[in-house]
Formats: C-alpha cells, structure tokens, sequence
C-alpha cells in the first residue's frame, strides 16, 4: 500500500535529485549469447538454459531469471554441441554432429561423464531424445538412429548400439534425420527429415519408419521437435516459424493447428520448455559466421 511515509521518502529522494533503482526484467524474453557462439541445441534443467555451440562443443549455461550466462563447458576445435537433454539425474547428453560422437555431461561441475563413438565412417549425429530406457540420437547422414540404453538405476552403457532405419523413410543427399522425440503413448520415436519436411514415427525395437500423415501440411524445413502431451512443436527454422501439430495418441498421425511466428526468429533450431514459455536459440544459418557474429535465444508464449 502506498502510505503517506512512502510519499515523504519518495519526495525527498527527487528533491535530491537520486531515483530508485529500476529492478532488471525477470525471465526476460531475449538472451544474449557470446559473441561468434553459433548456438544449435537447448536442454533447460530447473531454471538453467544449457546452449551448444555446433562451431566448437562448448556448454553455455544461463540463469533464466536473470538471462546472464556464463561458459559451462569449454569448446575444442573440431567439436560440436548440436541437440541437448538433461535427465533427471542432471546428466547433459550432447550430440556432437559431425564428429560422430555423443557426450553425457554432469551439470553439477560440468565434468565429462562418458564419450561414446557412435560411426567410424562420415556422419552427422545431429539431436537426441531421452525415454526411460535409453537415449536415442539421429544421424543426418546415415539411415540410423543411435542407442545409449541405460543400465540399472539408469546406468550408462560401456557402449552405443545402432538401429538401421527401413520402412519409409529414404535418406537422399543434404540434412536427413533431424529432430528426434517421442510419441504421447511413449511406445515410439518420431523424426523429422529436413530435406523433405516429413515426419516419421519409428518403432525403436526394428528401425522401420513409417510417414506420420499431418493434415493441414505440408511441413517444411524441419529441424528440432518438442512435445508437451499429445502438442508436438515443429521447428521450421529457415521458415522462421514453429508448427504446432496434434497427433493421435499413437503417434501415427496428426493435424496442423496453427503456425507460430516472431520477429525476432533469426532461424530457431529447436526449443526446450519453460513454465509456460518455450525458448528458442537462433542459428542465424543464412548469416555468415564470425568472431564477432551476434547470437541471441528467444521466448514465447507457448502455444
């Protein structure tokens, strides 16, 4: 309640020419990133935001109360930091694009937990998805998907396995398997193939692929995915757009609802939640990267 008291002390701070300070912007809406970053993947673990750089593996984290970040993982040359997930055990699964590897992080010290080579040969391991028995990554290369199954008490594996894709899906030359998630009855994966803007739901056990039909579509340029319930976001990332399709509860089919845009898309990868907002790293792929290339992440109201 603004009393009298308030008033005399407010009064006396203009008369000496001294102003309140203005608190910064909670959960702001727009974040910085470094300079030259060139973001690709978000994983968001309580209120932290965890950003890959695709240019050199680093970890940036950020505090999305405030929207300041500090750097979490150092990059390496020749590495890449492309789709993220955090676990409930606060382990950062890293796919590491065309090195061909994955890495699981610990969040607590930013320490490497476990590096697994997923190909011998040219691959891109592109994003990742966590179910209760595995992580699952796509390869944008070869018609795979790879597969870290967990042990007891969510053990990691010694090694990766790797299920050959079949059924519908035909990989051809450019960006194949993209964004990777899991239907609403848990029971299977869908990807997205970019090149051709389809999404498929695989059954994990075999690897075959069947086209999961969007009515409304089609879809176009197709990269990360997230699912709230039976919602599944689609980014459309040169399209600068999010695609938020209903699917059956099997995973089997959906319906394009409506298509979501911003002014400040700069081509969003993918998208991780938070409370009721979903958060969205530009890559900026249609702008030359440099040192100084500026790189922000972006919030919207989830749709």
């Amino acid at each position: 309640m603004f009393s009298f008291r308030t008033a005399l002390i407010c009064a006396a701070l203009l008369a000496s020419g001294a102003v309140p300070a203005q608190a910064a912007e909670p959960y702001p809406t727009t974040i910085p990133l470094p300079d030259g970053f060139r973001p690709e993947g978000i994983a968001i673990s309580g209120q932290h935001a965890y950003f890959g750089s695709m240019g050199t593996g680093a970890i940036h984290r950020v505090d999305l109360a405030t929207g300041r970040g500090e750097p979490f993982v150092r990059g390496t040359a020749g590495t890449a930091a492309l789709g993220l997930k955090v676990d409930e055990r606060g382990r950062l699964f890293v796919a590491g694009g065309g090195g061909g590897t994955a890495r699981v992080i610990d969040t607590r010290d930013g320490t490497t937990l476990a590096t697994y080579r997923l190909s011998t040969r040219s691959s891109f391991v592109n994003d990742v998805v966590l179910t209760p028995e595995a992580a699952w990554l796509t390869d944008s290369t070869n018609a795979v998907v790879h597969k870290l199954a967990f042990g007891r008490d969510g053990a990691l594996p010694a090694r990766a396995e790797t299920v050959r894709l079949t059924g519908d899906i035909v990989y051809r030359s450019g960006t194949n398997g993209n964004g990777i998630e899991t239907t609403p009855d848990g029971r299977a994966l869908i990807i997205a193939q970019h090149n051709t803007g389809t999404l498929f739901r695989v059954d994990p056990a075999t690897g075959v692929a069947r086209t999961l039909a969007v009515a409304g579509g089609p879809l176009s340029n197709t990269d990360g995915l997230l699912r709230s319930g039976s919602t599944l976001y689609v980014m459309e990332n040169r399209d600068n757009r999010v695609a938020v399709v209903a699917l059956d509860a099997a995973g089997a089919s959906g319906t394009l609802l409506r298509r979501v845009t911003d002014p400040r898309f700069d081509v969003p990868t993918t998208a991780a939640a938070f409370q009721d907002r979903l958060y969205l790293p530009n890559g900026r792929f249609t702008t030359p990267p440099g040192p100084g290339t500026a790189y922000t992440a972006v919030s919207i109201p989830k749709p």
